[in-house]
């Protein structure tokens, strides 16, 4: 095939071989016109007369945003070549920029993530403002792919859509061989999926926990999903974090991280949180999990000012009075995405600590200085003094989202290289940013995406291919001393994953005695993820000559203690009087999260002997919590005076009785070798799951193995003797608490329960017991599901029927009418009981003068069900709706088709559509309903 380049006069040799390269990297791949590259269907798409822009009719010309803008025609931004792109890029001297990945195997790139062997997965949102208006942003288009080097060139050759079909997928973190967590926009349940057959294709998914997401923008919702040192997995916008267990995924509650794109730790395993909006690092002072406090001046003078590289478009959100002139760049921070903690051995040594992070709107990447005083960080831009930044570029369409350590020790930048980097309500017609979108034709810039290695003269990439799942845990142990803190952290992953218990000797060894500090921190927590931390080394390690030591072993004690280890509580006091300010503070952290006792005494006690300004800060703080508002904060249900008196009625139960089997937290009481006495109740599907499950192993019991586990206590002792209002409260207590934030039961419902199963004689077995209980049905692909009227829930969603099951939701689009209907065909015949939804209400502002909302419920309709889709049954159910939350009981029905139809047309004056979303269909099924 002959490759033709048109090369500006003068072009060295070095560019027209990369040139090349990139050429030949599109021209082998069969998903793509192979005539004409990429970026020369963008070129082609964009028009040859210069467009005229003006001002909108709303703008003031003599407003801040739009004095002095410039609305000539101008040239479009062009689109170019990743190895032209590399020529824009200005770094520090010795520093080398290199493309590995490139459009078209991959588009509109937003993180990357690495497996055990060292395999690069790339999360393609694939469906991100590829129209001014975000049109189509939640069509099912996005994809992550998986990339690997097999030639060993440094370029990521080969590769295969590992989860195709995505809606704007959240989030891509390897768990294990051929498996990863992902989850989709609007949605609220993580999925783990698996390549079972060694295709490069996940072919199995399960649920691997649930309660996890929210809707809205999707620049709002959550993402990142991270794996800790410490073992748990955390996400931004999240105020908790989850974690796998023998027993199922649990959850704690956590701070408020205030974070968008980007979660990465450091060598100590402290969390960087990385803000959106505001252009800056969120959270970061100190872990997450020990709750928010706030600290004055943590970034150094003059820290929100970006020193990008002429740009000259001036396409900033903010309007001109954001716009340094005359060239056209950001002059105050105003995004930021994805972020990094360098801790790579193929860089200079004076890079590894360092934090760093995009700021796509300003067109760089800033390298942070951290600096601890007295136990509080300051962060500094590196290269502030010099009105710089550690990689700018002069091409507009360069737009760094993430950032990560790779494990050749160097540093990879996701680029997505695109036009509009802002979500489209951010960029509506009349707006400034808008018109200058138009002006460059920046909407056209789409479907492209470039991954660079940043190197440095004299420092080779490590060449070496990891090949960790091939390795025994043994071998995996060895890697927790290498120098690259990508190799620590997935060994220590694997090792967790794994549960082989047959190297705790090993890393006990490790943890007391290797030379490398690091190498003793991943040991340790290696051994809390294996349930096999012992309390003699972990007080032998809170008396470790080296500080940092003494705080690992603090912070991972932690687990000790809340699973019954209470003679720690000498140690945290003795703590409290460290010589090291840091020490100090991290002991009056432990001493909050475990409530230990007489609290605000030990924290006084500590201020006295210690005047740092870190002890003083967070003893403060302590004493006196200030209020924390949060961004996107999930909390259970609002309950009514009744259910908080069952609930607290309830815990006064459980922490009397049900603790003593099931644990003080809900996990299960330890019985050793990893066995707990009874199932965690913390965090469970089970216990989420329909109401009646709980009620009936409470009143009949439950014996036998759960779901292929069995539990040292053998069985859970009915108890039909106690009042509908006893098993109530309990029952209440626990799926309200406990991370659970389920809904509450009422005394009515154990009624009905008890009515309803009193032939049962002696515990269930599990099986019998699931099979009679309602269970939710999963949305299939292979469901048809259809309506009378449809229209999009929200600007740039997906108008259809489908999208009633998730966040984002469906409506009529029009005033509710007699005979609106909504469908659901099944693949086969199913027991049906239940359907619920939720019709949120429309809003047009918030406060005592906002006028009141637009309620979307349908205000009467009727459930009715069918074998053949032609023949209908009298109603099931008929319904008069009043409230957002509507849930339709009936007995069992056999069907294989069910319909919704509106009974009633909506007086004139009021225009509420239908709306419906998280829509559920319950039936009673004799095995798990199968995902795929």
């Amino acid at each position: 095939m002959l490759l033709r380049f048109t090369l500006p006069r003068g072009t060295s040799p070095a560019v027209v071989f990369s040139l090349a390269l990139s050429s030949t990297l599109w021209s082998g791949c069969s998903t793509t016109d192979q005539k004409t590259s990429p970026v020369d269907q963008v070129i082609g798409s964009m028009s040859d007369s210069l467009p005229v822009v003006q001002l909108p009719d709303e703008a003031d010309p003599e407003d801040e945003n739009w004095k002095g803008i410039d609305l000539t025609p101008k040239a479009p931004v062009l689109p170019l070549y990743p190895a032209e792109e590399a020529q824009k890029f200005l770094l520090p001297a010795g520093y080398h920029i290199e493309p590995i990945l490139t459009e078209p195997q991959i588009q509109q790139p937003g993180a990357i993530a690495f497996d055990g062997n060292g395999r690069m997965y790339v999360l393609e949102l694939r469906t991100y403002m590829l129209t001014a208006d975000s049109d189509g942003e939640l069509e099912p288009d996005s994809r992550i792919s998986r990339w690997e080097d097999r030639d060993h060139d440094g370029v990521y050759e080969t590769g295969t859509a590992f989860v195709d079909s995505l809606i704007f997928p959240r989030f891509v973190l390897p768990y294990g061989k051929d498996c990863i967590l992902t989850m989709e926009s609007d949605a609220d349940n993580v999925y783990k999926y698996t390549d079972t057959d060694g295709d490069g294709k996940a072919d199995k998914k399960e649920l691997f926990t649930n309660k996890y997401g929210r809707s809205g923008n999707v620049e709002h919702q959550q993402a990142f999903m991270y794996w800790g040192m410490d073992n748990w997995l955390y996400s931004t916008v999240n105020a908790f974090r989850v974690r796998e267990t023998p027993g199922g995924v649990i959850r704690e509650k956590t701070g408020y991280n205030r974070a968008q794109w980007g979660v990465a730790h450091d060598d100590d395993g402290k969390l960087w949180f990385q803000g959106g909006a505001s252009g800056l690092p969120s959270y970061f002072q100190f872990p997450i999990h020990y709750g928010n406090f706030e600290v004055e001046n943590e970034f150094a003078e003059g820290f929100d000012v970006p020193w990008g590289a002429a740009v000259k478009t001036a396409d900033m959100q903010g309007g001109m009075d954001e716009i340094r002139q005359p060239d056209g760049s950001l002059k105050r921070v105003t995004g930021s995405a994805g972020n990094d903690v360098y801790r790579g051995d193929r860089l200079p040594r004076d890079l590894q600590g360092q934090y760093f992070y995009g700021e796509p709107v300003a067109r760089i990447v800033r390298q942070i200085n951290p600096v601890v005083t007295e136990g509080l960080t300051t962060l500094h831009n590196v290269y502030q003094d010099e009105q710089s930044e550690f990689l700018r570029s002069t091409d507009p369409l360069f737009r760094p989202v993430d950032m990560a350590t790779a494990p050749d020790g160097t540093l990879y930048i996701v680029d997505m290289y695109h036009g509009i980097i802002q979500e489209g309500q951010w960029a509506q017609k009349g707006s400034y940013l808008r018109t200058k979108i138009e002006q460059y034709q920046l909407d056209k810039v789409v479907g492209l995406g470039r991954i660079w290695r940043i190197t440095h003269e004299g420092l080779e990439r490590d060449k070496t291919q990891p090949r960790m799942f091939e390795e025994r845990t043994a071998e995996l142990v060895n890697h927790l001393t290498h120098p690259n803190g990508w190799w620590r952290d997935k060994a220590q992953q694997l090792i967790v994953l794994r549960q082989d218990r047959s190297v705790v000797p090993q890393l006990e060894t490790l943890a007391r005695q290797d030379k490398n500090m690091l190498a003793r921190f991943h040991a340790l927590w290696s051994l809390e993820g294996l349930n096999a931390l012992d309390v003699t080394l972990v007080r032998d390690l809170l008396q470790d000559p080296n500080p940092r030591l003494r705080i690992q072993a603090l912070r991972a004690s932690e687990t000790l203690y809340k699973t019954g280890k209470k003679e720690l509580a000498s140690d945290y006091q003795r703590m409290l009087q460290d010589p090291v300010t840091e020490v100090v503070i991290q002991a009056m952290l432990t001493a909050k999260v475990l409530q230990l006792p007489a609290l605000d005494r030990h924290i006084q006690a500590a201020m006295t002997a210690n005047q740092a300004r870190g002890v003083q800060v967070v003893g403060k703080q302590i004493l006196n919590p200030p209020v924390v508002r949060g961004f996107g904060v999930s909390g259970g249900p609002d309950l009514t005076e009744t259910q908080l008196a069952l609930v607290e009625h309830g815990a006064e139960i459980f922490n009397e009785l049900c603790s003593q089997c099931h644990g003080t937290d809900g996990t299960g009481t330890p019985v050793g070798e990893g066995q707990v006495l009874a199932p965690p109740l913390t965090g469970s599907l089970r216990v989420q799951a329909h109401p009646d499950y709980v009620i009936k192993t409470l009143l009949h019991g439950l014996t036998g193995p759960i779901e292929g586990k069995t539990y040292a206590g053998g069985i859970m002792v009915g108890m039909p003797e106690q009042s509908d209002e006893w098993v109530a409260s309990v029952l209440s207590f626990i799926r309200v608490n406990l991370t659970n934030e389920a809904s509450p039961i009422t005394p009515a419902d154990v009624a009905r329960v008890r009515k309803a199963s009193a032939a049962q004689q002696g515990p269930y077995q599990y099986a019998a017991l699931r099979a009679s209980v309602p269970q939710a049905l999963p949305l299939q692909d292979n469901w048809n599901v259809t309506a009378s009227h449809t229209a999009s829930a929200r600007i740039g969603g997906t108008a259809s029927p489908r999208s009633a099951f998730n966040f984002e939701g469906w409506t009529t689009g029009e005033t509710q009418q007699k005979g609106m209907w909504f469908q659901i065909e099944l693949p086969r015949p199913t027991t049906l009981t239940e359907v619920h939804f939720n019709s949120p209400p429309i809003r047009s502002g918030w406060g005592p003068e906002a006028p009141p909302p637009i309620q979307t419920y349908p205000r009467t309709y009727e459930v009715q069900v069918s074998m053949d889709g032609k023949t209908w049954s009298e109603p099931v159910a008929t319904r008069q709706g009043s409230e957002a939350d509507q849930t339709v009981v009936f007995a069992p029905v056999d069907a294989k088709f069910v319909r919704i139809t509106q009974t009633t047309t909506v007086e004139a004056e009021d225009t509420a559509p239908w709306s419906m979303r998280q829509l559920q269909l319950f039936g009673l099924v004799t095995s798990s309903v199968a995902l795929n």
